[in-house]
């Protein structure tokens, strides 16, 4: 697999400890992208990016990096990956094409995480181009949702 651009490690007895919960519930709040992704944002923007959080839920992105640069954030997690914007994902919500290219002119890239892999998750960062050329060659398939698995493959492709 191509090599992570880093690796952010945890310690699920600390965390355990200081939340006052079970290990086991650690491991499922990051293990849950929905959650996690609050606390693997700050990490990505002041420790790798040196740059900030956006400044709203509602932006078109999730962090800028010390270049002022937009990027978006996502988890891969046991049900997978998907790169258009999350307005499109979840109950009575639809994928809009407009609306994913849109995103794509807006952010430089994706940084993705593999939360499964937690307490050490490892993130790559993955430029628009490359979200581009996958989803024009399919790869993506038709709402860009993909699997685990598939992402992970597609992550090792550009070694």
């Amino acid at each position: 697999m191509a090599d992570a651009n880093g690796i952010f490690k945890w310690d699920i007895s600390e965390i355990a400890k200081a939340l006052k919960i079970k290990k086991t519930d650690v491991r499922l709040y990051f293990t849950d992208g929905r959650r996690v992704s609050f606390l693997l944002e700050r990490r990505l923007a002041y420790e790798f990016l040196h740059g900030k959080v956006a400044s709203s839920e509602g932006a078109g992105y999730d962090v800028t990096d010390s270049n002022g640069d937009k990027w978006e954030v996502r988890s891969i997690s046991k049900d997978g990956i998907y790169f258009c914007p999350s307005y499109m994902v979840g109950s009575g919500r639809s994928f809009e094409l407009e609306g994913f290219l849109e995103k794509l002119s807006e952010v430089k890239g994706y940084i993705i995480s593999d939360i499964e892999s937690f307490p050490q998750v490892p993130f790559w960062v993955i430029s628009t181009e490359q979200v581009r050329t996958w989803w024009e060659n399919g790869d993506l398939g038709k709402i860009t949702k993909i699997s685990r698995v598939k992402a992970l493959r597609l992550v090792k492709s550009i070694a």
